[in-house]
């Protein structure tokens, strides 16, 4: 670390700041598959940022297509105005959802995609005469971002225990881990999808199918540990929302852009929603930007219900379709398209999977949950001490092996940029064999957790 360089000042999103500045673990460049250290290290990175840069770090394409844009026009507003990339950038989003999903709705990150996507819900329904749909329905440990809507329906209690009520007339579904029944599957888990029907049979029979205007799920809950859905467990949401008039929304901030080897989630599983909530590989975050991809006919209602020459919808963001955004997300979309990045990720998938479930066996593995590029690692916790084993593997994995892993308590969560080749992969999961080995043979040098 420099030694002019201050860390006091920064207050650091959900992190450890004491631990952290205690010995600062600084990245200064990157490229391709690697970061760099402050102290000259290449790390290889098995997170993707987080879960962000799918088409690795400095593709050369996206970063001139911002440096061009940055110099014809930094900003134009998109309130009563446009500009050309927007446009370009909806159409190009558009191309690639799913069928009938082809109206975009641009914000700047995850959070803001996830609230809007809940205001357009509930906006509609009250649009459509149905005024008792404000409830919205959520499921234990989803992660759905930090703003005041995505912590509601999200199921992460430490989210929201510090900041009082958030939205009222939320409630939630049961998440479908059952390391009892699943341990060790491979892909998508054989037990659990009736877990769906208590959707039906507990949620909307307590809070009648009249009042709940949205249900939001992750496909796949990423942030709290890599939680896959059983097999025909989406398909049994989408069959009760469609039975009671309820609109379902996936979360594909994640498990967009080609994370299971397809353009979503929403295809792979051959499940379409009525929205998609989207950021993280839109831009290969090279610049921040979210979206919120809608159904035709629910934007199509909003345009009729709204008196001529007034505005259909009071939502909005300054940096909507920012122009540097709107630039790197083409580029971005090009180098998917050209450089077959979703058909590497899907080849790669069975590879990665092999050499996840070859840790089965070592110390303290508990589970291992695999789809597509995605790998969760659930460990064996310390009596006492919650978050402190994987903790300490990440550490150890960064420090010792030069390789980023990144941990949810003491779940390893992988997903490494979809260019990853098998040598890399190799790395990735020996480095976490040894460290695993390494802290059973001395358990008393387990580093203190965050």
């Amino acid at each position: 670390m420099p030694a002019d360089l201050t860390t006091e000042h920064l207050w650091m999103p959900f992190t450890a700041n004491r631990q952290f500045k205690n010995k600062p673990r600084m990245l200064v460049s990157a490229s391709g598959m690697h970061y760099t250290s402050d102290d000259g290290r290449q790390i290889l990175d098995g997170t993707a940022g987080l879960w962000c840069v799918n088409a690795g770090h400095g593709h050369p394409k996206i970063t001139e297509a911002i440096r061009r844009q940055a110099g014809e026009m930094d900003f134009a507003p998109m309130f009563q105005m446009g500009h050309p990339g927007a446009f370009e950038s909806a159409s190009a989003l558009a191309a690639i959802a799913p069928e009938g999903l082809n109206r975009v709705f641009f914000c700047n990150d995850g959070s803001e995609a996830v609230d809007s996507a809940l205001k357009i819900a509930v906006a509609w329904q009250r649009m459509r005469g149905d005024s008792l749909r404000t409830r919205l329905i959520g499921r234990e440990r989803a992660y759905h971002g930090v703003g005041f809507g995505g912590i509601a329906v999200g199921g992460i209690a430490g989210n929201r225990k510090h900041f009082g009520p958030t939205l009222a007339g939320v409630d939630h579904l049961r998440h479908p881990l059952d390391i009892g029944r699943n341990a060790f599957s491979r892909g998508l888990p054989d037990h659990g999808a009736e877990i769906a029907d208590e959707f039906e049979q507990r949620l909307l029979a307590l809070h009648d199918p009249s009042t709940v205007a949205a249900l939001i799920v992750e496909p796949v809950q990423g942030s709290t540990g890599v939680i896959l859905p059983p097999k025909g467990y989406l398909q049994k949401l989408r069959a009760i929302c469609d039975k009671h008039g309820i609109l379902l929304i996936f979360d594909e901030v994640i498990t967009g852009f080609g994370r299971l080897g397809a353009p979503f989630a929403a295809d792979y599983f051959g499940v379409v929603p009525d929205m998609i909530t989207c950021a993280k590989g839109l831009t290969n975050a090279a610049v921040p930007m979210g979206a919120v991809i809608v159904r035709q006919d629910i934007y199509d209602d909003f345009m009729r219900a709204a008196p001529e020459d007034s505005i259909e919808f009071y939502h909005g963001y300054t940096y909507s379709g920012h122009p540097l955004a709107s630039a790197a997300m083409l580029a971005t979309m090009d180098v998917y398209r050209d450089e077959q990045i979703f058909e590497r990720a899907a080849a790669m998938a069975p590879y990665f999977e092999e050499a996840a479930h070859s840790l089965r066996g070592l110390p303290w593995v508990k589970d291992i949950r695999n789809l597509g590029l995605i790998c969760g690692i659930e460990l064996e916790s310390v009596p006492g001490k919650p978050t402190a084993r994987a903790f300490d593997v990440f550490l150890k994995c960064f420090w010792d092996k030069g390789v980023l892993i990144r941990t949810t308590g003491d779940i390893i969560a992988l997903s490494p940029p979809l260019i990853i080749d098998q040598s890399q992969v190799d790395q990735l999961f020996g480095a976490i064999a040894d460290v695993l080995k390494a802290q059973s043979a001395t358990p008393q040098q387990m580093a203190t957790p965050a």
